[in-house]
């Protein structure tokens, strides 16, 4: 029987498929994204798994889903705990940023607790890699180095090692021969995360992939080859920082926007046991327009220092920027600020920046950087030993926010005094907090109480 070829148009950015050209994705609603290709339906086989049975849930021993840890624990900890037998584990992040670091010091790890690693690269040599691991001082007996894009032959390879952990290195560069389309292209990367998924599964064999990343941030390919794997994480950095946030955003072993905080050094990416107080050293007291809060990520609690500056506008649009925390959220608190407080900002510029790099979206942080704003265009500092938290409505009133008892007890280990907290909050915590609570209903209450 002869082969059947058809040509489709798929969309480069969220895997949208149409058997015509049309110059806007219907899906993600992207302008000239979708790029031909040959879809060939006879010279693939598929994959089918073996024949099992239905079992209860009752029956099933929770040994099968063990994990393997590799000690590094922000990494752990990100995962759920160690990474699972069996899953697929998609890691991406801009060039650059440690993605390839990173999974060499795991494999470091594995190495020496568990057994042989298989570490696969189709963009750099096997000379590359080992410059890369000479300066991360890493040398292990049962790593292997395999630079293939052939998917065939990675297969075989992993049948016949049968590692204890896999790495590719990265998918986008693998390429299935019994397509025709082209390496990196949407057909070559979706059929070669499924065989790599059947792979996982029937062998018990976790495998990482290293994924591209568009300019938006988002991981290059169909959105579908984020459905297909267990874990997605993302490697995030400014390019002037030294910090690194693994961040997970989906996980069916664990809980999803956990967080591991790394820091980049010369021997690789070191991990950070306490956060809140890496964030919080340079931090200069009795500055105005500089506040401390708590947000939480994932399971634990950082201090982060939030800072803002107003200075008169030397246009006829005053500048709204900030770094770290959502652009719209901003525009919100000015206006509240405005309409509530009276405090006048439309000649003003006004800069809002979270101190070290990090990114929050929590509305906890609204009355912080409300307070930190008065605080600079007033001119006058807000006490260096108080915290600040709650979230700002439209009205004006300071709603509570959620797990106070753990941000406030972080807070008393680095030896903060007092804290600026909704109301709401007050009565449902104890009362053997050794620090000074101020409770307070709306934004006009927290500014009075502040200066």
């Amino acid at each position: 029987m002869g082969s059947k070829n058809q040509v489709a148009y798929f969309c480069q950015e969220c895997g949208y498929e149409n058997p015509r050209w049309l110059g806007k994705c219907p899906s993600c609603q992207s302008w000239n994204t979708l790029v031909e290709e040959v879809k060939n339906f006879s010279t693939l086989a598929h994959t089918t798994s073996p024949i099992s049975t239905p079992q209860y849930l009752y029956d099933i021993n929770p040994s099968s889903c063990n994990r393997l840890s590799t000690n590094i624990l922000e990494f752990d900890r990100t995962l759920g705990g160690g990474i699972v037998k069996g899953s697929l584990v998609l890691i991406g992040g801009d060039p650059g940023i440690g993605k390839s670091t990173l999974l060499l010091q795991v494999s470091q790890a594995i190495c020496n607790q568990h057994g042989e690693v298989l570490y696969i690269s189709g963009e750099e040599s096997i000379g590359q890699i080992k410059i890369r691991a000479d300066r991360l001082n890493i040398s292990c007996k049962n790593l292997s180095i395999y630079c293939e894009n052939n998917l065939t032959a990675i297969l075989e390879q992993i049948n016949k090692l049968n590692p204890q952990l896999v790495i590719i290195d990265s998918i986008q560069t693998v390429f299935i021969p019994e397509l025709s389309s082209s390496l990196g292209s949407i057909s070559q990367v979706r059929e070669s995360t499924s065989k790599l998924l059947f792979q996982a599964k029937n062998k018990d064999i976790p495998i990482f992939l290293i994924g591209h990343v568009t300019k938006e941030g988002a991981i290059a390919g169909p959105r579908v080859l984020e459905h297909i794997v267990d874990v997605v994480l993302y490697l995030e950095g400014e390019e002037h920082y030294f910090y690194r946030i693994l961040r997970s955003v989906k996980n069916r072993f664990g809980s999803t926007n956990e967080i591991g905080i790394f820091e980049m050094q010369e021997s690789g990416l070191m991990e950070v046991s306490n956060p809140s107080q890496l964030f919080l050293t340079d931090h200069c007291e009795n500055s105005p327009g500089s506040t401390i809060t708590p947000t939480i990520e994932g399971s634990r609690c950082i201090l982060v220092e939030l800072q803002s500056l107003v200075t008169n506008s030397n246009y006829n649009l005053p500048r709204r920027d900030v770094l770290g925390f959502n652009f719209n959220r901003l525009h919100l608190l000015v206006a509240v600020l405005e309409k509530k407080i009276g405090i006048n900002l439309s000649t003003s510029d006004v800069f809002v920046n979270l101190a070290g790099g990090l990114k929050i979206n929590e509305p906890a942080a609204d009355l912080g950087i409300a307070c930190s704003i008065v605080s600079s265009f007033k001119n006058i500092p807000i006490d260096s030993q108080t915290i600040i938290l709650g979230e700002v409505g439209l009205t004006g009133e300071v709603r509570r926010v959620g797990q106070a008892e753990k941000r406030i007890k972080e807070a008393i280990k680095l030896g903060f005094k007092n804290c600026l907290l909704p109301a709401s909050n007050v009565n449902t915590l104890p009362s053997s907090l050794s620090i000074n609570l101020m409770g307070v209903k709306t934004i006009n209450e927290a500014i009075n109480s502040l200066f």
